[in-house]
């Protein structure tokens, strides 16, 4: 279950009423329909969503399956209440492990567009950033997850917040989009 947004307008870092070293914190490891449920409550958030949600399908068509998405930016914030506008899209990492037999040069050939965050932000409404998971760690690798970490545990202003985790797996995105479709129909037509 994904905590309810404070009275800054973010998730908190921890969750509420646990002890600062509970393993209960971010990044909140949600499923992908719990994630749709609770942010599809615009009809400019549905519509970042549909984007969300083709975007994995054209990650799972080029095989990627294997992993999870951290998700942040101003979606995961209550940017409409507290900066009287809606976000423009959501931020997504997406961790993944190659399929069996491929390599990173024959998925860049054959899946250059979903690797080009410019490509993936103008498609889907997605500020992407790819990492390959299951390749021997090195300390740029470190640095990246750091990066991220600590970009995303707190906002320009210093407060401290939280994001959410999602499988990579597709098991849920058909059901995902069902829940979608049910809450602004006229946007996920389009």
């Amino acid at each position: 279950m994904i905590p309810a947004w404070t009275m800054a307008g973010v998730l908190p870092p921890i969750r509420p009423q646990q002890p600062g070293h509970s393993s209960d914190r971010s990044p909140y490891e949600v499923g992908l329909c719990d994630f749709i449920e609770q942010f599809a409550f615009t009809p400019e958030r549905t519509e970042i969503l549909k984007g969300f949600l083709d975007y994995r399908a054209a990650l799972h068509g080029a095989g990627l399956k294997n992993g999870f998405q951290w998700v942040d930016g101003s979606f995961m914030q209550d940017v409409e209440n507290h900066e009287t506008r809606p976000p423009n899209d959501v931020d997504v990492v997406t961790y993944f492990h190659l399929p069996t037999g491929e390599t990173q040069v024959s998925l860049f050939a054959k899946a250059r567009n979903l690797l080009s965050n410019t490509h993936v932000k103008a498609t889907y409404k997605v500020d992407a950033y790819p990492y390959v998971l299951g390749e021997p760690t090195d300390t740029r690798q470190v640095r990246q997850i750091s990066y991220w970490y600590s970009m995303w545990s707190h906002r320009r202003d210093g407060l401290w917040k939280g994001f959410v985790q999602i499988n990579l797996k597709p098991d849920e995105d058909s059901e995902a989009r069902r829940i979608l479709s049910q809450k602004y129909p006229q946007e996920t037509a389009k």
